[in-house]
């Protein structure tokens, strides 16, 4: 074996894995979608796409990098040497989710102070995209730095440097044994909290209220799906890098249950917040529910403030905890986010992990300095938009039909997982990679495609998207092949049998 970082102990790994996979999307994406498909009939689905897709890809990836001790280029590299441009794309997504990530890290920051006093005031919209984000009149236009969003987010890049330059061991796992359980005790106290308000109980029944019509509904299906596999940091280098870290004896398949049940664990945790808090506002307002369900950006910074303004009492020290909940979410997944690139660049190059973090990284905080800009939210809603569907979940397919069908490898990744793991994976695991999430992912990029030509997302004109959407989504396969023709250092063994196993 590699002498290679390792990290200090198995619940180090499994809370980093976690902490990536915990991130902002599941306080402000799944209580949303959960609720428009269907309530509490979604959890069937959601499940379901759970055990086929999430956990079974959740295994692939940890045998991936477990079996060839690399970073997603690397350990691409040794199963084909044709496929390492694909771990090079990953990385790719990995670099451009980094850049916007950061910048709503410092949103979330920046919001826990203004709890104190509800800087927002009554009109928690303006005050975000007038006030706070000084938002340019339209997309495209960059305008000046916000020197609001700037200086915080400086502060998240400084954060985020000092955890990577400690390294696996004394960095990342320490920061997300920290991390993790006081997000975690923090996110009680508000659920708690949320639980004793006026109206929680109207919340919870249209959360948990099951439309059975929709479980006929293929597009609820495709929803639980794309929820698992957004939600659980799949397809984008993080799960291979961070298992290239495990030592030799490790069972991956219960690591792979823990963290796929410990994230689906913390967003039923967070759509019984969101809606307990969601059920008090539309009392207080004396509307239904319906009518104050919100998600992303506009659940987190518009309505969260106005249900904070809200509150019989304590209102700044909730609202300083909810956006602190957010800050740490948010670190922990920008951690492992920035870590991929950190590690292709490390190992391709054969450089010291200082300079890899300075230079990786450095880059990265440079082009989100776009982001803190006046126009940084359009730029940031259709990057953050293309990179995910043609980014994240495309390379979730092409990985997937190339391990099961191309380079017909998961009967030789079984057989290394269950060498080491406790429960055996069999011909489920392989039907469930071979065949269920081809056809799902498959069928949602047919949607994706179709849609995106029949309609520009969210209204912007074809000349923005081309270049903060498309541009950024093709740019980034580009790069997969440019970065792939780079010959590796001498020193560094591409072959699969310089690797013990």
């Amino acid at each position: 074996m590699e002498n290679r970082p390792q990290w200090g102990t198995r619940s180090g790994f499994i809370l980093a894995a976690i902490g990536s996979a915990v991130g902002l999307g599941n306080i402000w994406r799944f209580p949303a979608v959960a609720y428009e498909n269907g309530g509490g009939a979604f959890f069937i689905p959601y499940l379901f796409a759970l055990l086929t897709a999430g956990i079974p890809l959740l295994i692939l990836e940890f045998t991936i990098g477990h079996k060839y001790r690399g970073s997603s280029p690397l350990s691409f590299a040794r199963m084909n040497k044709k496929w390492e441009w694909l771990g090079w794309w990953q990385v790719a997504v990995s670099f451009v989710i980094s850049t916007y990530y950061a910048a709503i890290i410092a949103w979330s920051g920046s919001y826990a102070f203004f709890s104190f006093g509800e800087k927002w005031g009554k009109d928690s919209e303006g005050f975000l995209f007038g006030s706070y984000l000084k938002l340019a009149d339209k997309a495209g236009d960059v305008g000046g730095i916000v020197p609001g969003v700037f200086w915080p987010m400086v502060l998240v890049w400084g954060i985020t440097f000092f955890v990577l330059l400690k390294g696996i061991k004394k960095g990342i796992e320490v920061a997300n044994k920290i991390m993790i359980p006081t997000l975690v005790v923090l996110f009680m106290v508000i659920v708690v909290r949320a639980l004793t308000l006026d109206g929680a109980a109207q919340g919870l029944d249209a959360f948990f209220k099951p439309n059975w019509d929709t479980i006929a509904d293929p597009k609820v299906w495709v929803a639980a799906y794309g929820q698992i596999f957004f939600s659980l940091s799949i397809g984008f280098a993080i799960m291979i890098t961070y298992s290239s870290y495990l030592p030799k004896k490790t069972d991956l398949t219960n690591s792979a249950f823990i963290t796929g049940f410990a994230n689906s664990g913390f967003e039923l945790l967070a759509g019984i917040g969101v809606f307990a808090a969601l059920g008090f506002m539309a009392q207080q307002a004396g509307v239904p529910v319906s009518e104050v369900v919100a998600g992303g950006v506009g659940l987190a910074f518009v309505v969260f403030p106005q249900i904070i303004s809200e509150f019989p009492a304590f209102n700044g020290l909730f609202g300083f905890l909810f956006f602190t909940c957010l800050v740490l979410a948010g670190l922990t997944s920008l951690i492992s986010i920035v870590e991929t690139f950190v590690a292709g660049v490390q190992e391709k190059f054969k450089v010291s992990r200082t300079k890899a973090v300075l230079v990786g990284g450095g880059l990265s905080s440079l082009f989100s300095i776009l982001i803190a800009t006046k126009g940084g939210l359009y730029f940031l809603d259709s990057a953050d938009y293309f990179i995910n569907q043609f980014g994240v979940a495309l390379a979730g397919l092409v990985e997937v039909v190339a391990v099961a069908w191309v380079m017909k490898e998961l009967k030789n990744l079984q057989k290394h997982t269950n060498e080491i793991s406790d429960v055996m994976v069999g011909t489920w695991w392989r039907i469930c990679l071979g065949v269920i999430t081809p056809i799902v992912l498959g069928y949602m990029m047919v949607q994706n495609i179709i849609t995106n030509i029949k309609e520009n997302y969210g209204g912007y004109p074809t000349g923005f998207l081309l270049y903060t959407g498309w541009g950024v989504a093709i740019g980034a396969i580009v790069l997969g092949f440019v970065f792939a023709a780079i010959k590796w250092d001498k020193d560094i063994s591409v072959s699969s049998k310089g690797v013990s196993q």
